[in-house]
């Protein structure tokens, strides 16, 4: 149901109170014209933005008492920008957060939360563990927009090729990474480096790098080291591609991978329309998805990325009113299957996976392993934790330092994040 302007008003003055903060700057609309909001997009400016723009047009022309100014900002300056922006003044009415960051801005009082407001009045038709992953002490701080998830993806002629099968274990993977090599005399496999994708590993032992509910740092339990001692194990063998620990190792993979030079990565739907420009997926029926391999628990598991579209607590009260309709119209189903068939990017509400976002088969395959997905934890310092693992996994692969030394550096440096944690 709606809220008025009184409703919304009550909850920016309690949200006011607690945060302290100052209001948007563009705070001088004239009494009878459109309110004027602004929006942070951090989506990427060439590939996504478009679409958006146009989105924003549209929803201007069903609504003319709202104008809403449109910024992109580069994905990797926007946690800062707003940290700075909301911490003074100036700070826009509606933020792209990556979900990461939803619950670190909710603890300092800098969302609206936005349980019984207009812009969560689909609740129901979200995905749950989406809504769960934007829930900070039991509200919800922003609405799923796009969602992600690590696939395992291949390219099929070449396992086809090779007689083999997409792996359901790690231990599959190298025993195909070899016949691919044999078969074909393309490598089976490259990993990555990146603490983002060795936490598919973590899951896989049933562990993560800390246990938030036991308040336990658990990054060199023997679960943890058991998953990227299979984790560093990947890059050595035949047909498994060394570890690549430059700067520019994300480029390479992807290149290698989508030119038919590996035969298979792990990756996230951001690569989809990427994948389709490559000389081995111009036929986009080659492209393979399916979920991680599974660990020696038996499990297989993923991190669930993605973007919510959050509401600035210090806006005045029309701005929010302004802001939480501009936040269902973003994320209603006929949005959502716009940007999907024009972005390639996975939709977060389940009516919105219509016959024709279906169509695309990159959408429709990493639409499967969605149910692998783990939403992280409601544990404001949780995104920072890879931090320190990006600093030691590649010294670890790159055979710099032992994975103990490796893992207790780390260990040190996760507990400077989350000093209340025992180890």
């Amino acid at each position: 149901m709606r809220r008025g302007i009184a409703a919304t008003a009550l909850v920016a003055s309690l949200a006011l109170t607690a945060t302290a903060c100052g209001g948007d700057s563009d705070s001088g609309d004239s009494a009878d014209g459109p309110v004027s909001i602004t929006w942070w997009d951090t989506s990427n400016a060439t590939n996504e933005a478009p679409t958006y723009q146009a989105l924003v047009k549209e929803f201007e022309a069903a609504n003319k008492d709202v104008k809403v100014k449109y910024v992109n900002v580069p994905f990797d300056q926007a946690q800062n920008k707003f940290d700075t922006a909301a911490g003074s003044k100036g700070a826009p009415d509606v933020l792209r957060s990556e979900v990461g960051w939803t619950p670190a801005f909710a603890k300092k009082g800098f969302f609206l939360p936005l349980d019984g407001t207009e812009a969560l009045k689909d609740q129901a038709k979200f995905k749950s563990n989406l809504i769960e992953q934007a829930t900070y002490e039991d509200k919800v701080y922003g609405v799923p927009f796009v969602t992600d998830t690590l696939a395992f993806v291949y390219n099929k002629e070449l396992f086809e090729k090779a007689g083999v099968e997409a792996p359901k274990t790690w231990d599959d993977l190298k025993k195909a990474a070899a016949t691919i090599k044999d078969k074909t005399d393309v490598d089976g496999y490259w990993g990555s480096t990146q603490a983002y994708y060795a936490q598919s590993f973590l899951y896989g032992e049933g562990t993560d790098t800390v246990d938030a509910d036991a308040k336990k740092i658990t990054v060199k339990s023997p679960e943890a080291k058991k998953a990227y001692g299979t984790w560093l194990d990947l890059f050595d063998g035949k047909g498994l591609k060394k570890a690549d620990t430059t700067a520019d190792a994300y480029a390479h993979i992807q290149d290698a991978f989508v030119n038919g030079k590996v035969a298979s990565i792990i990756q996230g739907p951001w690569e989809i329309t990427n994948f389709y420009k490559g000389s081995a997926f111009k036929d986009k029926e080659n492209l393979g998805i399916a979920t991680v391999p599974a660990g020696s628990a038996g499990t297989a598991g993923a991190p669930t990325g993605g973007h919510n579209l959050s509401v600035y607590a210090g806006s005045d009260a029309a701005k929010q009113e302004a802001a939480l309709k501009f936040v269902n119209f973003m994320t209603s189903a006929k949005a959502q299957e716009t940007i999907a068939l024009k972005n390639s990017t996975l939709p977060t509400r389940d009516d919105a996976y219509t016959d024709k976002v279906k169509a695309d088969p990159g959408i429709a395959g990493y639409q499967t392993v969605l149910e692998a997905a783990q939403p992280r934890p409601a544990l404001p310092e949780y995104s920072s934790l890879w931090g320190p693992l990006d600093d030691e996994l590649p010294q670890i692969a790159g055979g710099k330092e032992s994975l103990d030394k490796g893992l207790s550096d780390a260990e040190t440096a996760i507990a400077k994040l989350v000093p209340d944690f025992s180890k």
